[in-house]
């Protein structure tokens, strides 16, 4: 998967980029990420992103043409098509506080593509006629940041666990938290008992069924606590319903 970030301080990716599974990802090539710094496709001696808006008002705005020279620059040759182009075509993705908020489902979707480009906003935002050239609007949460550099940083760390090779175990990946529908369910490690905390006697048992069966509970009860909304959407068998209703009568 290629990922194009444009971006006017491509300096703040180097340690997110640089260390952990992302790192070991472009170093086996299964992650082609790439940074362009959008001061160099100025025209001015000043090397100029931004300027005032029309109409008034504070802040600056970025302007139209360094931006989209670096979309061209990256392969994007043509404006946005309605709906998504097809998967061999790139992707461009605006991180934005008024796109579309960041979850499993849209990660999904994005981590389809073979290339996708990232633009980082800054100041008061960006011409709006660059959105000509934008497929998709994503937010990381509602609230407003200094830039778009962050959520580009959690959105390819999100996108990153779905490119083949990168997480060791692709069955961890589909225990994640959302990747059903619903929160991941606890998990324990070695030793058994420490400052007399016991693991659960269900995950000791050496039985498979059982520990599948505590462990769809303990994922339902932990979504029910902390994140019920998603329980309307989630795909619940009949079993599951069973046991949500004892998870209720319970509390």
């Amino acid at each position: 998967m290629r990922i194009d970030v444009l971006t006017i301080f491509p300096g703040m990716f180097q340690g997110p980029l640089t260390e952990s599974l992302i790192h070991k990802a472009r170093e086996k090539k299964l992650l082609d990420i790439r940074l362009s710094d959008i001061r160099s496709f100025t025209e001015d001696k000043h090397r100029s992103v931004d300027n005032r808006p029309f109409g008034g008002g504070p802040g600056m705005v970025m302007a139209p043409q360094p931006l989209v020279d670096a979309l061209h620059a990256s392969g994007v040759k043509a404006r946005a098509a309605k709906p998504w182009p097809a998967h061999n075509r790139p992707l461009v993705v605006f991180m934005s506080p008024q796109g579309k908020k960041l979850d499993q489902p849209l990660a999904e979707k994005l981590a389809q593509y073979k290339q996708l480009v990232l633009i980082c906003g800054r100041y008061e935002g960006i011409d709006e006629r660059v959105m000509k050239w934008v497929h998709q609007e994503v937010s990381i949460g509602d609230f407003v940041l200094t830039g778009g550099e962050l959520p580009a940083m959690v959105l390819i760390d999100c996108l990153a666990r779905f490119v083949p090779g990168v997480v060791k175990e692709a069955g961890s990946v589909q225990q994640d938290s959302f990747y059903n529908g619903l929160l991941d369910h606890p998990h324990y490690t070695r030793p058994e008992v420490y400052k007399n905390l016991k693991v659960p006697k269900e995950l000791l048992s050496g039985n498979h069924q059982l520990v599948q069966a505590w462990r769809r509970e303990q994922s339902l009860k932990a979504t029910y606590i902390k994140r019920p909304d998603l329980l309307k959407t989630a795909n619940l068998s009949s079993a599951d319903k069973e046991i949500l209703i004892k998870i209720r009568t319970k509390k």
